[in-house]
């Protein structure tokens, strides 16, 4: 079965059937349900491949992220292929499990599968998979760390947003010794909220100096708590680079009998699925995977249809924001100052009131 078939049962020419498949917007609406309708009786399936060469696109993005099983991605990945099925795109995904080796044999992979455009959204290891793709003119899309080229969009994360919120939140319950969890300092976004952390608490006069570093993983955050406990003065409420250090930290709080959030705040960084589950529901900063995998398929397609002669840059944002759950609470100290003063003020309305009858 082939397009000749379709031509001779919807009496149309083969060049109509074709810009039919392709969805050309000049057929005629009536020729083209036409088509479609013989289409779907003969159960035809278009030569993908063979499209592609005549064409010259294959309608397929790439997408690569860092790992699956880190409960950022998987929305981030949902979101992109939704988005690819309502523009009749397909998508290669891969992940790069931190390693080198990986990422060159995906990239291989995507060249060879004459990807359109790919969405890198590792948050690490970029430098690496923008020399193999750079000069091949792929477009791309990158966070954060986009060079400056034609051809190459980058999606700006503004963490200082919903950090310097988190950071304020935690001063109005009375908090002063606010550590921080970083991320690896090899990744330059663990390194950018680390900052944002850093000018955050200097803009309201607090020390920024209580800070450990982690790996975002659970565990990470588990030692982190470990050792901020060791420290001469302890935090009564930690900050975190992402929702999995955070979670981690309070897993170790509750094996140190420390209650969250009487005896601990803790905020995390992301606002993945998990985190309105936890125990109690994480307060967190969020930065909306939707979005972002939003923000990256449009900007594949502006890169894929703008004029190849222009020089223009294309750069987007996302900003981040704080969400409030039930993981943060007044700084102890102040709460039993406050408690005690009610009580005292109790004991003193007693003291002078008429003996009972």
């Amino acid at each position: 079965m082939d397009i000749r078939e379709i031509a001779r049962r919807a009496k149309v020419s083969t060049a109509t059937v074709s810009r039919a498949i392709n969805r050309v917007p000049t057929v005629d609406p009536q020729l083209a349900k036409r088509v479609w309708r013989v289409v779907d009786e003969l159960g035809y399936y278009p030569n993908i491949q063979a499209r592609a060469l005549v064409s010259g696109r294959s309608r397929i993005f790439g997408l690569i992220v860092s790992e699956f099983t880190n409960p950022f991605f998987p929305e981030i990945v949902q979101t992109f292929e939704n988005l690819a099925v309502e523009n009749n795109y397909e998508i290669l995904i891969t992940s790069t499990v931190n390693d080198p080796k990986r990422m060159e044999l995906s990239v291989r992979r995507m060249i060879e599968r004459r990807v359109d455009g790919v969405a890198i959204l590792t948050f690490g290891m970029e430098e690496g998979l923008l020399e193999h793709l750079r000069y091949r003119k792929v477009p791309l899309v990158f966070v954060d760390v986009g060079p400056d080229v034609r051809g190459v969009a980058n999606i700006r994360i503004n963490y200082q947003n919903g950090i310097r919120q988190a950071v304020q939140h935690l001063a109005a319950l009375r908090h002063t010794r606010i550590a921080f969890v970083a991320g690896p300092p090899h990744l330059k976004s663990a390194l950018a909220r680390r900052e944002a952390f850093k000018i955050s608490m200097t803009e309201i006069g607090l020390s920024p100096d209580m800070i450990i570093v982690g790996d975002h993983r659970l565990e990470g955050g588990m030692r982190a708590l470990i050792e901020l406990s060791r420290l001469p003065v302890r935090p009564t409420a930690v900050l975190c680079s992402n929702d999995m250090t955070a979670i981690g930290v309070m897993r170790q709080a509750y094996d140190q009998n420390i209650r969250v959030p009487e005896g601990l705040s803790v905020v995390g960084f992301d606002d993945i699925r998990l985190a309105e589950f936890t125990t109690p529901p994480l307060t967190t900063v969020q930065m909306s995977q939707k979005e972002l995998a939003r923000i990256a398929f449009q900007a594949l397609l502006n890169e894929i249809e703008c004029d190849s002669s222009s020089h223009e840059r294309h750069e987007y944002e996302l900003t981040t924001s704080l969400v409030l759950r039930r993981s943060t609470a007044l700084d102890p100290a102040e709460r039993s100052a406050t408690s005690a003063k009610g009580a005292g003020g109790s004991r003193s309305r007693n003291a002078s009131a008429p003996p009972p009858r």
